[in-house]
């Protein structure tokens, strides 16, 4: 079975190069399921129920969060009744929001589990205590989960999927919006990679307007950061999962860049 995850689409344009790309991909490879995270979906920052429904038009099943789940505040309570909608499952207890869910296909269903790291980024709770909780739930209904570890530092992303080698199908980091070439499958049959990457403006610093970006590593000044313009990017990686074990066969990396896109 062939599941697409997303990296981090960032603002209109990567809802854009969502929509260029998604359809295409779905029937070369015979994707099933379709994961993204779309915490800066909206603006470059946080998401709305309105571009939600957006992505899902697209063809997304499933949409992750992590440190800007909030940045939308008054429009984010629709997670809440939104199962399709994971915010990390690290928070701390009853927040709104759900940390993992379970998507029903025809014939299979999937399990998505939702984390953030704790290294250089706000206060959680353990992520290794959370991911354990969720994937004894997850078990009871399915044997093929997926975790979305939105988390900076890459020895904290390897060192989670160590530890859940063998214990679900993949663990995917998202966060720095830089694709990494170290996609592999561990003993145990998870598939890893340190970075999807990013689905958004290519010609900016990590998504954003480089003018902005650069003036404030040379002044010190907070600045005010917009979606930068230009070319667009789509980065994801597709797996290949045995139904019957949960255990991940293979693991590729995608990345287009569009020079015109609307």
């Amino acid at each position: 079975m062939k599941i697409l995850f997303i990296g981090d689409i960032v603002g209109n344009p990567g809802r854009k190069a969502v929509k260029r790309a998604l359809p295409v991909i779905k029937r070369e490879y015979g994707v099933k399921f379709c994961i993204a995270n779309g915490e800066n979906s909206a603006g470059g920052a946080g998401i709305t129920n309105i571009v939600a429904d957006e992505l899902y038009n697209y063809g997304i099943d499933v949409l992750t969060l992590g440190n800007h789940t909030w940045s939308k505040r008054n429009g984010i309570s629709f997670i809440d009744n939104d199962k399709r909608i994971t915010r990390p499952a690290n928070y701390a207890p009853g927040i709104m929001g759900n940390g993992s869910t379970i998507i029903e296909g025809n014939d299979v269903s999937i399990g998505v589990i939702n984390l953030q790291g704790r290294i250089y980024m706000d206060n959680v709770d353990c992520p290794f205590r959370a991911a354990d909780k969720e994937v004894n739930y997850l078990k009871n209904f399915t044997k093929i989960i997926i975790v979305d570890f939105h988390a900076e530092a890459t020895s904290e992303k390897n060192a989670l999927a160590w530890y859940l080698d063998g214990k679900v199908s993949a663990v995917i980091g998202t966060h720095t919006h830089v694709q990494t070439s170290d996609e592999r499958i561990l003993p145990e049959g998870t598939a890893f990679i340190t970075d999807v990457g990013m689905t958004g403006p290519y010609d900016g610093i990590i998504g954003v307007e480089k003018e902005a970006v650069i003036k404030k590593f040379l002044t010190g000044v907070p600045e005010r950061f917009q979606v930068a313009k230009g070319r667009v990017q789509f980065n994801a990686v597709l797996l290949d999962i045995n139904e019957s074990s949960g255990k991940t066969v293979s693991i590729e990396r995608i990345s287009q860049v569009f020079d015109n896109i609307s």
